[in-house]
């Protein structure tokens, strides 16, 4: 289907606009919400970055083009009335003119969440691992891990593995949760010393799922 016969499939409103949810293809988080026309689902579509319309500005707005923080679209999808859009994309920085990473950093009593959601544990994890790799804080363990060195990290894991078997051979439920959840965590911060993303193993994934 080419440009103009999805445009046609669209249900915009009486004002010639869609809502646009903007989520990250990795992590899962909802960046922001904003509203596109058709030139600005073309321009999507044609140039591969996200594109809206400014809606106080009454004019076209691709995301980034004076912060750096652009959007680059990995899928754009429908919902199931065609009457609201979803960009998937690869985010360059943060979305949110606040300076958060998303739009949506607080609840519902206006209140900023500190932790992440169950969705992005594993990238947040990530992140907060290499800020404790290059921060080096007092009392932490991964900073500690860390400074002894590659073989040490490796050594662990290799260790929570054989705990994680044992677990699993004895089928205790609570003990299988605890050791998986040490093994995980050491093997990321194994990935993040040798210097390997979560999106790459995302990636691999995805080509072995059939």
């Amino acid at each position: 289907m080419n440009i103009d016969e999805i445009i046609k499939q669209i249900k915009f409103n009486a004002h010639g606009l869609v809502p646009v949810v903007t989520q990250s293809y990795y992590t899962g988080k909802v960046l922001m919400q904003a509203y596109a026309n058709e030139e600005a689902i073309r321009k999507t579509l044609e140039t591969g970055f996200a594109t809206y319309y400014s809606r106080s500005r009454k004019q076209l707005w691709i995301k980034g083009e004076t912060s750096g923080n652009r959007q680059k679209i990995v899928k754009v999808k429908v919902d199931c009335d065609k009457d609201s859009i979803l960009y998937l994309v690869r985010d360059y920085g943060v979305a949110c003119h606040t300076g958060e990473e998303s739009c949506f950093y607080r609840n519902i009593n206006f209140e900023k969440e500190e932790k992440p959601d169950a969705y992005e544990i594993f990238h947040a994890l990530y992140e907060k691992i290499l800020n404790r790799k290059h921060t080096k804080p007092e009392g932490s363990y991964v900073a500690k891990l860390f400074e002894k060195g590659s073989d040490k990290i490796i050594q662990k894991v290799g260790e929570e593995a054989i705990e994680t078997v044992i677990a699993l051979k004895n089928k205790n439920k609570e003990e299988i949760i605890y050791e998986t959840t040490d093994l995980i965590f050491h093997l990321i911060i194994a990935l993040a010393d040798a210097g390997i993303k979560l999106e790459d193993i995302q990636e691999e994934l995805l080509k072995r799922y059939k």
